[in-house]
């Protein structure tokens, strides 16, 4: 190849040129080698994968802010649901139940869908059901007809977990994801923070048919300005051919030790978060006495510490490798606190300040817990393994809600709190767990099959 040798001159000759021959031909190519690395890696290069990301992350993060603002859409509605169909509460209450069992099984099915399919059609596809649903909840002629309405919502809010995070983690450069996972946190958060306020605002001043109308348009107008943004929502380059996934592959794919004990992980949390969320109130009012509008204030302050955490540990995650640490150690600090609430009477003055440090210890760990989850995923699965994990989001939500309230109803407000934080000492377990089950020799990782 390359120069034409003649060997038959002398040898020595022959010998010199072809080594000076070969070290020109080595010389160009690692010289353009280094051209091609150093302009990969110029600052123009640099800024436009920032701009990028900074892009993708905005626009999943508003992805999900929409999700979490359409979980509270109805709740706050309610007492003037209640008024015109003159329903009972318990009755209301089964609305939110059917919505998070609809979430968790579709959550689980939209783990396959993204993986065959593609994260982008998932998306918007459950935003629009979502937003559709809501709208269409403004025109019922009676209270029953929310119940198919509710569910339909919860298939559309199942997809957004294992969309988001396929997004995220096929376009996002590594050292990012960490505030990607918290800026998609926090965008949840606001969602949550924005849903009483403009839903019982809208309700109060035009009526809870129009605020839901409004809401459900708003939502919809949303899905078309997100199905514009076509090239921020791939999930695999162009042209890809899509994954076949055989029922006994993705089986054999959940049952894999740090995939299970994530989903354990998820499914225990939410036991004790939605506790506090939930119930907080109503049991530092019976167990302390604590007026109401305290006790409501320091929910409130449980949401702000929540979200200052999430911020603030998008900025650990990416400058630290030992997650399992952060995750352990904010829900160590969370279960401490909320066993000094259930132990310490005289911790009911500091309700506010206690439920606001919870919040942050909690925050914390999200970006953390989130990259976890990464690490435990095998190429090509992550939305059938966000899909799989985060069900267990939903399996926790479906179940606390009725526990802590058996807890209640037997006069045990105190008791809420302590298992609250047994709660959270167990997921540390799940959290420890999936560590060693990682650095466990197992077989290959099975991705796609």
């Amino acid at each position: 190849m390359g120069a034409n040798v003649d060997w038959s001159r002398d040898p020595v000759t022959v010998f010199r040129r072809a080594v000076s021959f070969g070290s020109l031909r080595y010389h160009v190519s690692f010289c353009a080698a280094r051209c091609t690395v150093t302009s990969a890696s110029s600052p123009s290069a640099q800024a436009a994968s920032l701009r990028r990301d900074v892009r993708v992350i905005g626009l999943v993060g508003f992805a999900h802010c929409l999700s979490h603002l359409f979980q509270l859409t109805l709740a706050p509605l309610f007492p003037l649901i209640k008024a015109e169909f003159d329903v009972s509460y318990a009755t209301l209450g089964a609305l939110i139940s059917v919505f998070y069992v609809s979430s968790g099984v579709c959550q689980f099915g939209a783990g396959f869908a993204v993986d065959r399919f593609g994260a982008r059609p998932v998306l918007l596809g459950g935003i629009a059901l979502l937003a559709g649903a809501v709208l269409l909840g403004g025109l019922v002629p009676g209270v029953y007809w929310l119940f198919p309405l509710t569910a339909l919502m919860g298939l559309g809010n199942g997809v957004f977990h294992p969309a988001d995070f396929a997004v995220l983690n096929a376009n996002v450069a590594p050292q990012r994801l960490g505030h990607a996972y918290s800026t998609h946190g926090v965008g949840g958060s606001v969602g949550y923070a924005l849903a009483p306020i403009v839903s019982f605002g809208l309700g109060s001043a035009f009526g809870w048919r129009t605020a839901l109308i409004t809401l459900g348009a708003f939502g919809l107008v949303a899905c078309v300005f997100l199905g514009l943004q076509k090239s921020a929502f791939m999930s695999r380059p162009h042209g890809a051919t899509p994954a076949r996934h055989t029922l006994a592959g993705s089986i054999e794919l959940f049952r894999q030790p740090p995939i299970l004990f994530c989903f354990l992980y998820f499914c225990i949390l939410t036991l004790g978060t939605i506790g506090i969320q939930t119930f907080a109130g109503p049991a530092l009012n019976a167990a302390y006495g604590i007026p109401l509008a305290l006790a409501t204030s320091a929910l409130a302050a449980y949401l702000l510490g929540s979200t200052t955490g999430i911020l603030a540990g998008g900025f650990l995650a990416v400058r630290t490798v030992h997650h399992h640490r952060v995750a352990a150690a904010g829900l160590a600090v969370g279960a401490a606190l909320m066993f000094f609430v259930a132990s310490v009477p005289a911790a009911a003055p500091w309700a506010v300040a206690v439920f606001a440090l919870t919040g942050f210890a909690l925050g914390v760990t999200g970006p953390s817990r989130d990259l976890i989850v990464r690490a435990a995923t095998p190429p090509g699965a992550s939305g059938r393994v966000y899909g799989f994990v985060y069900s267990g989001l939903d399996l926790g939500a479906t179940i606390a809600p009725v526990a802590v309230g058996a807890l209640l109803d037997h006069g045990m407000p105190r008791l809420l709190f302590a298992a609250i934080a047994v709660c959270l000492l167990l997921a540390i377990g799940t959290v420890l767990q999936v560590r060693r089950s990682r650095r466990a020799p197992r077989g290959a990782a099975i991705a796609a099959d």
